[in-house]
């Protein structure tokens, strides 16, 4: 009894601590103390000198006193708070410490998503080096003072530094110690660094004065083929190309110091992305915009009293005994038996006695289940790896599985999947993981009340707590218009959508057959963009962008993964038949490899509706409990479904042989706390955009363009377009900051003027007007 206490006390104690009121009260009385500590700083220089002499004569009973007569407008605590840390330790630095106070403080309120230790070693660092700064370059200033400006502290560690290194020595240290600080607080530092020693603002001058402009173009008049120089791009790499036979033109004579000669201009080709490196050093971050967002905390989901493992020794004896007398009625002898208890199955397994067939003992289940007057008996025979026979069977009062339980357990926060999918727990009591990149695909299916929507929440639930919304974009499909309309409030955040698409959750059957094609469109135009890189996957060529080793004036961009659920798939399947299934099957084929995982879930799973094109390319199934023995072969290819005993019972199959999941319980206000706490966070303008997708059979009517009604941006757009030579929808509403369905239209009228041609699917549109002198003439024409 004592053991299930001590467990249930530090559970207690964990969770006051992380309690977010605790965090927001212990954050506003930081915030506080720090605002007093400002108050009695401040009110140190200009009561301390007087308040001193009061301080070192009086004893704690006279400054406890009423009329103690110190002056500091905190007060004697404050004023001997402030004369400690000032005088006696970092003296003027000491601010540094108000600094942090106040945004610990701040972030446990979650008011600012502060990275504290950065912070911590950032406020440290500064409270060192200026304490030993000013205790060593102002030691003249203080001598007549009432308090030093380095403190205790920098006044001793500067005058020991002075001793041991010298003066010059002391001033080195420091200034060492400046740049290496920041180094750590930005590695942009060291990109400036290499351009100030190599003196590249000399270099860049000369160069003027020899006739090179500083945007790398020539102005002198070419005179004889030479060594010639290519255009010098923002990186400072400088390519120099030595025509074959080249001789100095008489009468012209070379730069020395550059090697500049000059000659007609050649462009560098800039095909090959190997070896293109970005004008920046410091590495891409695609959580940039929204560097400040917060993952969902624990506090967000409910604890249940029953989640601690408990075993009824008067169930699991009785269970016992009917398994060995119900088979030892029908003349089979056992060597052993072990039980393993889980949250709502128990497995024994047996060990026969030799000689026993394992037809025999499989075809009594039925048999078993009378004697135990159990529902959801099944039998595994053998036992994968093992020499035993499972028995599996229901225990008298099940255990709720919580989704908090799972997402709180060391599995999951130490995971390092690319997409972490939490199911559940085993029968051994583990919490079961699966990556949905390595899947790459699941097929959900189960009658209807035996928790399928639970499922498909926990899965959301999963990725929600575990990526940001720069790498993660969900497509939800719902037919039923009910189960996923509560995801409708971090459309910004984590939904993808039409461009032209009013609701991110589709419901329309119409939009369905649109919006899959459309990821289509993207699954190509993301294969074309790993060809470009010459990388295999999703993951290579992220970091090589990441990297700043792809080019993003070639088209190339960060690439989230994208995942899509579809609920009540058969009902798709009988509204739209073919349009539906077609897509799916593309997209299951090819889209792994480009970060496009799917998840469909259907209540009827017959073979008109898990097709064996569907089956073929969704390796990984969840099942859960089914009525029929056909509908669990249809699932799995084999039976086991129909004898599950429901409210989340599951079994995973991804391979030889399924797995018994108990699938965790979310709840649907759970759901609501999650999705709004990420709500009230920043978000991107927009829902992540899927592109634009062209029906083959439908043309494009220019007619309906009014030439007389330009849009304002016309001609900016159009000179954009011109200039990146890129006619793309995207990149005019990128680059103008206004919303899809103007961008499309201002591309219309560029079209009809005769600037870009006709659209070509995924590919950008083809610019008609090489040149603004081209562009110029044809817009005063219009």
């Amino acid at each position: 009894m004592e053991a299930h206490k001590k467990p249930e006390s530090t559970n207690k104690i964990i969770a006051f601590l992380t309690n977010e009121t605790v965090h927001f009260v212990l954050g506003l009385a930081l915030v506080i103390f720090a605002v007093y500590l400002l108050l009695a700083f401040s009110s140190f220089f200009f009561t301390g000198a007087a308040d001193q002499s009061i301080l070192d004569k009086a004893d704690p009973q006279e400054l406890s006193s009423i009329n103690n007569g110190v002056r500091n407008y905190a007060g004697s605590r404050g004023a001997q708070l402030a004369g400690y840390l000032i005088d006696d330790c970092f003296g003027l630095a000491s601010f540094f410490l108000l600094i942090f106070l106040a945004v610990a403080g701040l972030k446990l309120m979650r008011v600012r998503a502060f990275r504290l230790w950065k912070w911590f070693m950032c406020c440290s660092l500064l409270l060192v080096w200026f304490s030993i700064f000013f205790g060593f370059a102002f030691v003249d200033h203080y001598q007549d003072s009432f308090f030093r400006w380095g403190g205790g502290h920098g006044d001793y560690v500067s005058r020991w530094l002075e001793s041991q290194v010298g003066t010059p020595g002391v001033w080195m240290l420091l200034l060492g110690t400046a740049i290496c600080f920041f180094i750590y607080a930005s590695t942009q530092t060291i990109v400036w660094l290499r351009r100030l020693l190599s003196l590249s603002f000399v270099k860049r001058r000369r160069k003027e004065e020899a006739g090179l402009s500083t945007d790398g173009a020539f102005v002198r008049e070419p005179v004889a083929p030479g060594p010639v120089v290519a255009p010098k791009p923002d990186d400072d790499i400088e390519i120099e190309f030595q025509p074959t036979g080249a001789e100095e033109a008489p009468g012209v004579e070379p730069d020395d110091e550059d090697g500049f000669k000059p000659g007609f201009i050649i462009e560098a080709a800039t095909g090959d992305e190997d070896n293109y490196q970005g004008p920046e050093r410091e590495p891409y971050n695609p959580k940039l915009d929204l560097e400040n967002y917060r993952f969902p905390v624990l506090d967000l989901m409910k604890r249940y009293d029953n989640n601690e493992p408990t075993i009824n020794m008067d169930e699991q004896k009785a269970n016992k005994d009917r398994i060995i007398n119900t088979l030892r009625s029908f003349g089979i002898e056992i060597s052993s038996i072990k039980a393993t208890v889980g949250p709502t199955v128990t497995l024994y397994e047996i060990t026969p006695e030799q000689g026993v067939r394992i037809s025999k003992i499989r075809g009594l289940e039925d048999d078993i289940a009378l004697s135990l007057s159990a529902l959801g008996i099944r039998i595994i025979a053998p036992i994968p790896g093992k020499g035993t026979i499972g028995i599996e069977v229901p225990n008298s009062n099940p255990r709720i599985v919580s989704m908090h339980s799972i997402i709180s357990s060391r599995k999951f926060q130490e995971s390092t999947f690319d997409l972490p999918i939490a199911f559940g727990k085993t029968i051994t009591n583990e919490v079961f993981m699966v990556d949905l990149c390595k899947m790459p695909h699941v097929l959900v299916a189960g009658a209807t009340g035996q928790g399928k929507s639970v499922g498909l929440n926990a899965i959301i639930a999963s990725l929600l707590y575990k990526k940001h919304p720069a790498e993660l974009k969900f497509v939800l499909v719902d037919p039923k218009k009910v189960e996923f309309s509560i995801y409708s409030v971090i459309e910004n955040h984590f939904l993808a959508k039409l461009p032209d698409g009013k609701e991110a959750i589709i419901t329309d059957v119409t939009k369905v057959v649109q919006t899959l094609n459309s990821i289509c469109v993207e699954m190509d135009s993301r294969y074309d963009l790993l060809k470009k890189a010459h990388v295999r996957n999703i993951k290579e060529y992220n970091d090589k962008f990441i990297s700043r080793k792809l080019n993003p004036e070639k088209g190339h961009k960060f690439m989230p993964y994208i995942v899509v659920i579809i609920d009540e798939f058969g009902d798709l399947i009988m509204t739209a038949g073919k349009e539906v299934e077609l897509p799916i099957a593309r997209i299951a084929q090819l889209a792994r490899a480009i970060g496009i995982h799917m998840v469909i879930a259907t209540q009827r799973p017959t073979t008109n509706i898990i097709t064996g094109t569907i089956k073929a390319n969704f390796p990984a199934r969840v099942a859960f409990r089914v009525s029929a023995m056909m509908d669990s072969r249809t699932i799995l290819d084999r039976p086991g479904a129909n004898q599950l005993i429901g409210r989340g019972d599951m079994l995973f199959l991804q391979g030889a042989d399924p797995v018994r999941v108990q699938c965790a319980f979310v709840d649907t206000p759970e759901v609501e706390e999650i999705t709004k706490y990420i709500a009230r966070q920043q978000s991107y303008p927009v829902a992540f955009h899927l592109p634009e997708y062209v029906n083959p059979d439908g043309g494009s009517d220019m007619g309906d363009v009014d030439m007389e009604r330009l849009d304002p941006l016309f001609e900016e757009a159009a000179r954009l377009i011109v200039i990146h030579q890129q006619g793309s929808t995207s990149l005019i509403q990128r680059k103008f900051s206004i919303g899809y369905n103007r961008a499309g239209r201002i591309m219309d009228q560029l079209e009809k003027a005769g600037i870009t041609g006709p659209s070509e699917g995924s590919k950008p549109r083809q610019v008609m007007c090489m040149t603004e002198a081209d562009l110029e003439m044809l817009l005063n024409n219009l």
